[in-house]
């Protein structure tokens, strides 16, 4: 069909595509819609396929229209977003379902027209990002840092022993509990019981915080405890409430750790023969996660720089897809689905509409990073090729400490396969922002507080 086409450029990287249906196609597709019926529709007084066009029309006029135009339209729909010729930025994202403004009608011997508002992909012109400036930490590994390494290695190889009987709860031992709230009638409060919840006494590694109250009661025995939460308690479900909790200790066990000598380092792992190969093998991987962490920092530094330079309109589809993203993340992390997750985040005061509003500026920053990341590598032709993908493989291999073989079984889906060539294409063009910007060093900073935090 010789459809007219009109773009109009909306706030927000919204479009409004106008289309006129000529008068002449709508008629011909409207029999053609007609003829089909005839050959398949059966009536009484009338032989399958014999129904005259009359008679269906005068018959099922309306109801015919109706079919038809939903099926001109879907067709013409279609042959529009379908058409290699299109530009890019002009096709409904993928996630942006276009909406119809003012639902036409079909009157023969008219013109058929109508527009559909959706969301594009959005343009940014790329400012200044050869020459500029950005500041990290200074940061560098310490013996303290090694230590602490090597008492989380100690946490990981300790045992768990039961205490004596009349053992009293003190802080560093591991308890068992059973706990729930009582209501001012003395009843259970529903849907606040936990079994057999186990934890590190002095933590408060538990949603009542009631570590002090624990401490000094012997296995087996029962308490109730009565808790007063301050105005400005983070867990919005405690805060300014006093509640009354119903504990009993189970079980109280204490963690013992292992020596720090070599015998420690040899159940780490064969390959350490002394607690000294465990201590250098420690520092080469935090200077690795170091290496790594600094780099992904000055990136992201340098494309704040970019950004003030770089303006962008984000469509309201890509950024509700991008937080939507990030609830599927904290999902999978607490291995629970949306759902679930959706209650956790509500009991702490965060509802639907509080995501979107204290996610969002998050969001919105990542997506233009990204946009900006994409442009750089589309202007600057940076591409994956074979040899790129190979040496790539090579290097996975060798870190991993497995075979070539092994790495490209697990590389021989396309999806992985463009997974990776993304990978590479985005280190490329890293590396030349690296290059044409100056990193300079700042303070000092801690090596734990650094990897914690964005620098």
């Amino acid at each position: 069909m010789a459809v007219t086409k009109e773009i109009t450029r909306l706030e927000k990287s919204n479009v409004k595509l106008s289309l006129t249906i000529p008068k002449d196609d709508v008629q011909s597709k409207y029999n053609e819609i007609i003829k089909d019926y005839t050959k398949n529709i059966q009536l009484p007084g009338f032989r399958k396929g014999k129904v005259p066009q009359s008679v269906l029309e005068r018959k099922f006029g309306d109801t015919l229209k109706k079919e038809a135009l939903g099926k001109i339209i879907e067709d013409v729909i279609g042959e529009v977003f379908q058409d290699e010729n299109m530009p890019a930025d002009e096709k409904p994202l993928p996630y942006s379902q276009p909406q119809m403004e003012d639902e036409p009608k079909m009157e023969f011997g008219e013109d058929i027209s109508f527009s559909l508002v959706y969301d594009v992909f959005p343009k940014i012109n790329v400012g200044a990002w050869q020459g500029l400036e950005a500041e990290i930490p200074n940061v560098k590994i310490t013996d303290e840092d090694i230590a602490s390494e090597l008492e989380e290695i100690r946490e990981r190889n300790s045992v768990v022993l039961d205490r004596p009987e009349d053992a009293l709860a003190a802080d560093g031992d591991v308890v068992t509990i059973n706990y729930h709230e009582i209501n001012e009638k003395g009843e259970e409060e529903p849907n606040t019981s936990r079994e057999n919840f186990a934890y590190t006494l002095g933590t408060n590694y538990n949603t009542y915080k009631f570590d002090d109250e624990i401490a000094g009661m012997k296995k087996g025995e029962s308490k109730e405890i009565t808790k007063k939460y301050p105005a400005d308690e983070p867990d919005s479900y405690l805060a300014g409430k006093t509640l009354k909790i119903k504990v009993m200790l189970t079980a109280i066990k204490e963690k013992k750790l292992p020596d720090l000598d070599d015998d420690l380092a040899q159940d780490v792992d064969e390959k350490f023969n002394t607690l000294l190969d465990l201590k250098n093998n420690i520092k080469e991987r935090l200077e690795k996660s170091l290496e790594n962490r600094i780099r992904e920092i000055s990136i992201e530094k340098i494309l704040e720089e970019i950004m003030k330079t770089s303006p962008v309109t984000l469509p309201e589809s890509m950024i509700r897809v991008e937080i939507e993203g990030r609830i599927r993340n904290l999902s999978r992390q607490f291995g629970v689905d949306r759902e679930n997750i959706m209650k956790m985040l509500a009991q702490s005061g965060e509802g639907l509409d509080n995501i979107e509003k204290n996610w969002r500026p998050a969001a919105e920053r990542s997506l233009h990073s990204r946009l900006i990341v994409e442009t750089l590598m589309k202007d600057h032709n940076i591409d994956a090729d074979e040899q790129d993908m190979e040496k790539e493989l090579e290097t996975i291999a060798t870190e991993a400490g497995r075979s070539l073989d092994d790495i490209k079984a697990n590389y021989n889906s396309e999806k992985a396969v463009e997974y990776l060539k993304e990978s590479i294409k985005e280190r490329k063009i890293f590396d030349l922002l690296l290059k044409e910007n100056k990193i300079k060093t700042g303070i000092d900073a801690k090596y734990i507080d650094f990897m914690k935090n964005n620098g």
